[in-house]
């Protein structure tokens, strides 16, 4: 029997929803605060597609990391001081779930999640007219010293235990590997399995895709409420520009999912851990590989002719304001590792930015609640929102269907913290 569903948010993981619901047949609405034409958290970021990210973010040594580039405002991570129960609710989360057990159970998940969605990657590449520009060459993550090339040792070994393939380089190798840049590292880990797109491009695809699979959607409609009935389904979606009925509803809200869930009582932990990029469009020289600069954690996606230049995690609130010190971090990082690149070329270049709704966890909240039998969440993929995209719409397709998931995400749901 064919439903009537009804997206919230337009992002990537909004998108891939859509576009797998709506290949089971579901009518699919697709409603979104922005116009059509936005800048948002899914159209500026890296493009990667990682198997190689299989450590949640709620990690040992995070906080212990977190505090020390806490005094640094160039540092990769920031939080911005503030009084804020939701903060402090979120920060003792993550401490107590920054464990070994933590990582152990979450790690072999992540890499099914990675993989599979690498295979919807293809998938939809091969669609005609899908062009995104996919690139299957693999990862480097570039290391400055030697002990951070040690570390990055120790997570391919552990890659290489959980199936995927890892590989430790000299300078010699990784620039033979990718000789169209010239690097200045004490070496790097090759990760084969990772790959890169345009995210832009990948969303322009997904919606030609559902508009042809018979989706509409609601532009520049402000989330208004939830109508429920006695029994605590939803019947509708109030917004700013009419009432949406549907028989499933679907929240892929990113980092503004919990204000969203206030009014059900549902509690979706989150905090907007804000990032920014800026792109080359004449660079010195062009890599062939995505890569990651390990200690800056600077990640560089060559898209086309371009190079986009992309890192920083900035927790403060739902602001979208551009802090031009955490973009002179970025900036400061680049000629440190591509010798012949200097901080003048950005000069001219507007930095981008968008948020990455984060759980405390580092896990993203996905599959029906308890709290309304016809409402599933698919939100807080923080960094890994473009990567695990389509597993996550397909996933969620199948929950729609009442089929059992093809992976098991019940380490993923959305009650799990009350």
């Amino acid at each position: 029997m064919s439903k009537d569903v009804v997206i919230l948010g337009a992002g990537v993981i909004g998108l891939s929803v859509a576009y797998y619901a709506a290949r089971q047949g579901y009518r699919v609405t697709v409603v979104d605060r922005q116009p059509e034409q936005h800048d948002g958290c899914s159209f500026g970021n890296a493009g990667m597609i990682v198997p190689s990210h299989f450590v949640p973010l709620a990690a040992p040594g995070m906080v212990a990391l977190g505090l020390k580039w806490m005094w640094n405002p160039e540092s990769p991570f920031y939080i911005k001081p503030r009084l804020d129960w939701d903060l402090l609710n979120w920060g003792y989360r993550f401490w107590r779930s920054a464990t070994p057990e933590h990582v152990q159970r979450s790690a072999p998940l992540l890499r099914d999640l990675s993989l599979a969605s690498r295979a919807c990657f293809e998938e939809i590449s091969a669609i005609p007219g899908a062009d995104f520009g996919l690139v299957k060459r693999g990862l480097l993550m570039l290391c400055k010293s030697q002990h951070s090339l040690d570390e990055e040792s120790r997570t391919a070994a552990q890659a290489r235990h959980l199936g995927i393939p890892a590989e430790v380089l000299d300078p010699r190798k990784t620039a033979a590997l990718d000789p169209g840049v010239t690097m200045d590292i004490a070496g790097s880990v090759y990760f084969p399995k990772d790959c890169h797109l345009s995210p832009s491009r990948f969303m322009e695809s997904l919606k030609q895709q559902i508009r042809s699979l018979g989706g509409r959607f609601l532009w520049e409609s402000e989330f208004r409420g939830w109508d429920l009935d006695s029994s605590g389904r939803i019947r509708s979606l109030l917004t700013s520009g009419e009432l949406v009925v549907g028989d499933e509803f679907v929240l892929c809200g990113g980092s503004w999912s919990p204000r969203l869930t206030e009014s059900i009582d549902l509690r979706l932990p989150m905090q907007a851990g804000k990032g920014y990029s800026l792109t080359l469009t004449k660079p010195r020289q062009l890599p062939n590989l995505c890569s990651i600069f390990t200690e800056t954690r600077v990640a560089v996606t060559p898209m086309g002719s371009t190079l986009r230049f992309g890192g920083t995690m900035e927790i403060a609130g739902l602001n979208e304001e551009i802090n031009p010190v955490r973009v002179r971090g970025i900036i400061k990082a680049v000629p440190k590792y591509f010798a012949h690149f200097q901080e003048s070329d950005f000069d001219s270049i507007q930095p981008w930015r968008g948020l990455r709704p984060c759980s405390p966890d580092g896990l993203p909240y996905l599959g029906r609640t308890s709290r309304c039998p016809n409402l599933t969440i698919a939100a807080g993929h923080a960094m890994m929102g473009l990567s695990l995209a389509p597993v996550t719409g397909q996933l969620v397709a199948e929950v729609l269907s009442g089929l059992k998931p093809s992976i098991d995400i019940s380490l993923l749901n959305p009650d799990r913290h009350g």
